[in-house]
C-alpha cells in the first residue's frame, strides 16, 4: 500500500529521488503519467497492466474514450529507477504539472502522484475545509 506525503525537490536534470518508505512497493520501473488536476500519476508496472485492461472495457466509438486515452496514454512513459534510485521526469510531463523544482508526492494505495508544491498546497487550502462532506458525499 502507497501512502504519506512527501517534499522533495527535482534535481537540474529533472530527476526524483523516490522517498524510501514507497521504493518497496515500486519495484524496478513505473510508469509516470498525466494525472488529474494536472499533477502526475506514479504507477508500478503490474498496477499500470490493470489499468490498461480496464481499457478493452470501453468503446472506442465515443469520443470521450478517446479523448481520455489519448491524454493519458499519449504522456506516459515508462521510468527506470537509476542506482540512486531517481527518475526522469520527462519535461512533457513536468510542464503538464508545472512543476519546477519543489515537489510532493503523495501516496494513494495503489500509485503514487506527483504534484508541484504550489498546486498541492492550492489543492489543500481549497478541499480541506470540506473533507468531511466529502467524505459524507462518496460514502452515500
Amino acid at each position: 500500500m502507497l501512502i504519506g506525503e512527501f517534499h522533495h525537490n527535482l534535481d537540474d536534470k529533472n530527476r526524483l529521488v523516490m522517498p524510501a518508505k514507497v521504493l518497496q512497493s515500486l519495484g524496478d520501473e513505473v510508469i509516470v503519467a498525466r494525472g488529474f488536476e494536472h499533477c502526475l500519476m506514479v504507477y508500478p508496472i503490474e498496477k499500470w497492466e490493470t489499468v490498461i485492461a480496464k481499457f478493452s472495457e470501453l468503446s472506442i466509438t465515443k469520443s470521450d474514450t478517446r479523448k481520455f486515452m489519448r491524454i493519458l496514454l499519449a504522456g506516459a512513459t515508462s521510468c527506470k529507477f537509476d542506482s540512486q534510485k531517481r527518475i526522469c521526469i520527462p519535461s512533457v510531463l513536468k510542464n503538464y504539472a508545472d512543476i519546477s523544482k519543489e515537489v510532493v508526492i503523495i501516496g494513494l494505495d495503489d500509485h503514487l502522484e506527483i504534484w508541484s508544491e504550489d498546486a498541492y498546497n492550492k489543492f489543500l487550502e481549497e478541499n480541506l475545509e470540506s473533507f468531511a462532506e466529502i467524505a459524507e458525499s462518496i460514502y452515500e
